[in-house]
C-alpha cells in the first residue's frame, strides 16, 4: 500500500510529536493504572471497568500509530521557500466573497492541521485546492455543496 506524503508545517510538525510523546507516556501509564485497579475487582467475565480500560487501551495503541505513521511520511514545509506570488501551502490569503460582498482570510495547511476555529482550511479542500497557484488579483471559482462561489484573492502573505 503506498502511503501518502503528510504535508506540514514545523508547528503541526512538533504538535504531533508533542501529542505522541503525551500518549506513548502519561496516556499509556494512566491506562496501565485503570486495568490494574479493574483487574482487582474480580471475575474479567462481567467486569466493565476492565472492558473500558481495554478499550481505552487499544484505541491509544491505534492513536500512536496512526500519530508515528503520520510522522514518519511527514514532508515539512520549508517556510523560507514560500513566496507570496502565487498561494501555497503555509500562505495566508485574503478572499473577497463575491456573493456576499464580505473579505475572509484563510491560512492553507496540509490536511492534518485544519482548524476551522483558526480559518486554517486544507490543500485539498474545494477552497485550498481552488486558490493553490492562483495569484493576487485573481477570481476563483470554487464548487460548493451549496454552489459556486466566487472569491477575488487580495492578499497572500507568509
Amino acid at each position: 500500500m503506498e502511503e501518502k506524503e503528510v504535508i506540514l508545517t514545523q508547528e503541526g510538525f512538533d504538535k504531533l510529536e508533542k501529542e505522541l510523546e503525551y500518549l506513548r507516556t502519561e496516556k499509556r501509564t494512566e491506562i496501565a493504572e485503570r486495568i490494574k485497579v479493574a483487574l482487582g475487582f474480580g471475575d474479567l467475565s462481567e467486569n466493565s471497568e476492565y472492558d473500558e480500560a481495554k478499550n481505552a487501551q487499544a484505541e491509544n495503541e491505534n492513536k500512536i500509530a496512526e500519530l508515528e505513521n503520520k510522522i514518519r511520511h511527514a514532508k515539512i514545509i520549508d517556510e523560507s521557500e514560500i513566496d507570496t506570488k502565487t498561494v501555497q501551502i503555509g500562505n495566508t490569503v485574503k478572499l473577497y466573497d463575491i456573493e456576499f460582498e464580505e473579505e475572509v482570510e484563510y491560512t492553507i495547511v496540509g490536511s492534518t492541521e485544519v482548524n476551522l476555529a483558526e480559518n486554517k482550511i486544507s490543500n485539498e479542500s474545494p477552497i485550498g485546492k481552488a486558490l493553490i497557484g492562483a495569484k493576487k488579483g485573481t477570481v476563483v471559482e470554487v464548487e460548493a455543496p451549496a454552489g459556486k462561489i466566487q472569491y477575488k484573492i487580495l492578499s497572500i502573505k507568509k
